[in-house]
C-alpha cells in the first residue's frame, strides 16, 4: 500500500473515487435500507425485470466493487468537543489524542458508503459484525489534517453465508509511507453463498460460544442502561435500528435492543488505558450480542509474556455466554 495507489490485502489494485467530505451516516442508512430491499426482492423474484436483475448462470460469483473511496484534507480542529463526548461515554482518559476507537468512528461512514453502492452485492441491513483488527501506528491529535480511505475486499465463504472485510485507513494529509491507522471490520451476510445453488463451506469456526465456556476471574463489571445504544449512536452517528429500540431489534430477531459491538470493544480498549502506549494492534472477535439493559463482566489481564500487551474478554455471568474477546499488542511506531 502506498499513498498514491491503494491495493487490497491481496495486492489487487483499486480505482479511487474521491468524495468532497465524509458522508453522514443518516443518509447512508436510508440508502442501505433501499438497496437491502432491492437485493431481497432480487433474491425472491430473480426473473422480474429491474427488481430482480437476475444474474445469468455464466456471470460468475458475486464481485465486490473494485474501488476505494477517498476523502482528503479532513479537518479535525473542530472535533475537540465531540472527542470529549466520546471519551466520557467510553471512559477514555481525557486527551486531545484520538484513541483507535474514535478513529473508527471517524472513518466508519466512508466504509458504510462503500456498502451502500449499487454494485455492492450484499445487503447492509442484517449484516452481522464478526470481528475487527486495527493497527494504530501513532498519535493522531485534534487539529491534524487527515486523508481517509475505505474499500471492501476478501469476499469469502462462511458456514452461515458469506463474509466480507471492510477496510478503512487514516493517513496524515500530504503523504506518508503507511497509514497511521488501519481498521479491518469483518461482516457476515447470512443465507448468501458464493455460487448459485451451492451452500457455503466454512472457512473458520463459528465464534458463537457454547454453553461450556468457562469465564476467567473478572476485573470489572459494566452496568449498561437501556439508553446505551442511543448514547453511542449519538456520538458515533451509527443509529442502526437494532441498537436504538427494542421494537426495531425484534424485527431482526433480538428480544431487546443490543449494544454496538464497537462500543463494547472500544470500552474494553479504554479499560486497558494508557498502558497500551502510542502504537498498538487492537483486535476483537464478537460472540453473543449484549442485550440492553444488561450487565457485562470484563477481565483485562496482561498477556503471559511480559511486554506483549493485554488480553480482554467480556461475558454474561448469569448465562456464561461470551460477548467478546480480543488483544491489545504493542507495535513499533
Amino acid at each position: 500500500m502506498t499513498a498514491t495507489g491503494p491495493t487490497t490485502s491481496a495486492g489487487e489494485p483499486l480505482g479511487v473515487e474521491s468524495l468532497p467530505s465524509l458522508p453522514a451516516l443518516g443518509g447512508l442508512y436510508a440508502r442501505g435500507a433501499a438497496s437491502s430491499g432491492r437485493i431481497a426482492a432480487g433474491r425472491a423474484l430473480p426473473n422480474l425485470p429491474v427488481i430482480g436483475q437476475a444474474r445469468e448462470p455464466d456471470d460468475g460469483p458475486p464481485a465486490l466493487p473494485g474501488v476505494a473511496y477517498r476523502v482528503t484534507g479532513v479537518e479535525t480542529g473542530g472535533l475537540a468537543t465531540h472527542l470529549r463526548d466520546y471519551e466520557r461515554l467510553l471512559h477514555e482518559p481525557a486527551s486531545d489524542v484520538m484513541p483507535a476507537g474514535y478513529l473508527h468512528v471517524l472513518a466508519f461512514p466512508l466504509a458504510t458508503a462503500v456498502m451502500v453502492r449499487g454494485d455492492f452485492p450484499l445487503p447492509l441491513l442484517g449484516m452481522v459484525h464478526l470481528a475487527n483488527e486495527v493497527e494504530h501506528r501513532g498519535p493522531v491529535r485534534v487539529g491534524d489534517r487527515l486523508d481517509v480511505r475505505a474499500w471492501a475486499e476478501n469476499l469469502r465463504a462462511h458456514k452461515r453465508g458469506v463474509q466480507v472485510d471492510l477496510v478503512a485507513e487514516v493517513w496524515p494529509d500530504g503523504g506518508a509511507d503507511r497509514p497511521v491507522w488501519r481498521g479491518v471490520s469483518t461482516y457476515l451476510a447470512k443465507g448468501f453463498h458464493l455460487t448459485d445453488g451451492e451452500p457455503a463451506e466454512p472457512e473458520q469456526p463459528d465464534r458463537a460460544p457454547s454453553g461450556t465456556w468457562t469465564p476467567p476471574l473478572p476485573t470489572g463489571r459494566w452496568a449498561l442502561g437501556p439508553g446505551t445504544g442511543r448514547a453511542y449512536g449519538a456520538v458515533s452517528g451509527d443509529r442502526n435500528p437494532i441498537h436504538m429500540s427494542a421494537l426495531a431489534a425484534k424485527a431482526f430477531g433480538f428480544p431487546r435492543a443490543i449494544a454496538h459491538g464497537m462500543y463494547t470493544a472500544a470500552r474494553a480498549l479504554a479499560d486497558v488505558g494508557n498502558a497500551r502506549g502510542d502504537a498498538y494492534r487492537w483486535t476483537v472477535e464478537f460472540g453473543r450480542p449484549v442485550l440492553l439493559p444488561g450487565t457485562v463482566d470484563v477481565a483485562v489481564t496482561p498477556a503471559p509474556e511480559p511486554g506483549t500487551g493485554f488480553r480482554y474478554v467480556g461475558w454474561n455471568a448469569r448465562h456464561g455466554q461470551l460477548h467478546f474477546e480480543g488483544e491489545v499488542v504493542p507495535l513499533e511506531p
